[in-house]
């Protein structure tokens, strides 16, 4: 199950207005026996005994004397002459009251006697039935919640909001997203027959259930609304993943951007995010920046993933030194010697031919390097650069070994032999001047 932000919210309102419709029920009945008897021929009634052993436990139960407001309630459930409507108040009460001690099962028996009772009156038959259905969320029985708000439904003058925030949330937490859609999608176009803001809550669960369905559209268009009316940087976030998700990185670059420039981008894989976005969008310096801020400030590790993507960022930036300093740490957590070639590639270029022969060397030591015959390459060009012939056609010699390179690494033999021999002449023929 998909957590949802604020559930305990809705949780915790179902509970509140469940003990308001209780109370009330309760504490009113005779005002309600009055408003029937004007609208109904056959007219419930209540004895005044009844009425006032009512407003007795009443009394009793909200002074926290729970057991001994029960047992007047259950005395009255016995007594001989008490009418059917003061059967279906008695049971009202004894239903609140358990529910107040969280004896959630209890209230739910005494509930459905509510509903049992012939004289019970239309009002409390709804008031009950959207209670119980509430209580069946709230001890998680789904399946008997929406059976129970769609008796509500159906008996009701005209809909309401929260009764169908109610089914919507039951058909999702059984996982049953389509079920989901239909009630919350009526509670979104009351709200806008009213020219009401929604409730956020009800625009995530929109936005999670697009999401479980695979509707990318609908669920950018309900997360546009969430950041104009709760721009929070969470609902940003969500918005830049389901662009990325339609692959339009432009607005997810943008976005991620956003965030991290007012400081809602901590995370470092976030930041890592957007630094690949910076150099898909050919702005590697921008990248280089951002993860280099973001591994001095322990945001983003220094692995070797991380590492080679500074070295890549500053490279493309044409800061050919700065991408040094991320590919030496890289090559010391490597687990195998290609960073290494890597390494000895940049040195080249810098015309450091000491520090990529060294480099080399540790990495044909380490062993794993998927083409040895061009580092053995790269080697024999940087001895050659540093004077070394004899260590030059060495690593010339052993690069020839693999086909590939075989007439690239003979053509630099003879070059290096062509040289020395030169460089000998040049030495011989100098010392016989001296001679």
């Amino acid at each position: 199950m998909v957590h949802i932000p604020g559930l305990t919210k809705i949780i915790a309102v179902l509970m509140t207005s469940l003990v308001l419709v209780s109370v009330s029920s309760i504490s009113t009945a005779q005002e309600n026996n009055q408003r029937e008897e004007r609208k109904t021929t056959k007219t419930p009634t209540m004895s005044e005994a009844v009425y006032k052993r009512l407003l007795e436990a009443q009394e009793i139960i909200e002074a926290q004397q729970y057991e001994q407001g029960l047992a007047i309630l259950r005395e009255m459930e016995s007594m001989p002459k008490i009418s059917s409507y003061g059967k279906s108040q008695v049971y009202n009460f004894m239903a609140y009251t358990y529910f107040t001690l969280e004896k959630y099962q209890d209230a739910l028996r005494y509930y459905e006697k509510v509903l049992a009772e012939p004289d019970t009156t239309e009002g409390l038959i709804l008031n009950t039935l959207y209670t119980v259905a509430q209580l069946y969320f709230v001890i998680e029985n789904y399946p008997k919640a929406i059976e129970t708000i769609n008796k509500w439904f159906a008996a009701a003058p005209e809909p309401s909001l929260n009764a169908y925030m109610l089914l919507g949330q039951a058909y999702y937490q059984l996982e049953n997203y389509r079920g989901a859609l239909t009630p919350l999608i009526d509670a979104r176009e009351m709200l806008a027959t009213r020219n009401e803001t929604p409730k956020e809550i009800l625009l995530l669960l929109l936005q999670n259930i697009y999401l479980q369905l695979d509707d990318y559209p609908n669920m950018i268009n309900i997360l546009r609304e969430l950041v104009v009316l709760f721009p929070k940087a969470e609902h940003w976030r969500s918005l830049s993943a389901a662009y990325s998700e339609l692959e339009q990185y432009d607005k997810q670059m943008a976005i991620l951007e956003m965030l991290y420039e007012s400081g809602n981008l901590e995370n470092g894989r976030s930041q890592m995010n957007l630094a690949n976005l910076y150099l898909m969008h050919e702005a590697p310096h921008k990248a280089a920046v951002l993860i280099d801020k973001g591994m001095k400030d322990g945001k983003i590790e220094e692995e070797e993933r991380n590492l080679q993507l500074l070295a890549q960022s500053w490279q493309q930036s044409q800061e050919m030194e700065e991408s040094l300093v991320p590919l030496v740490k890289a090559t010391k957590i490597a687990k195998d010697g290609n960073l290494h070639v890597r390494l000895a590639q940049s040195y080249i270029n810098l015309d450091r031919y000491e520090d990529a022969a060294k480099i080399l060397e540790e990495g044909l030591k380490k062993g794993g390097i998927d083409r040895m015959d061009q580092a053995y390459l790269m080697l024999g060009m940087a001895q050659f650069e540093l004077l070394k012939f004899e260590a030059a056609k060495n690593a010339f010699a052993n690069a020839g070994k693999d086909e590939r390179s075989k007439k690239a690494a003979d053509d630099w033999r003879k070059y290096v032999e062509s040289e020395q021999s030169r460089k000998l002449q040049i030495e011989n023929s100098f010392n016989a001047r001296r001679g």
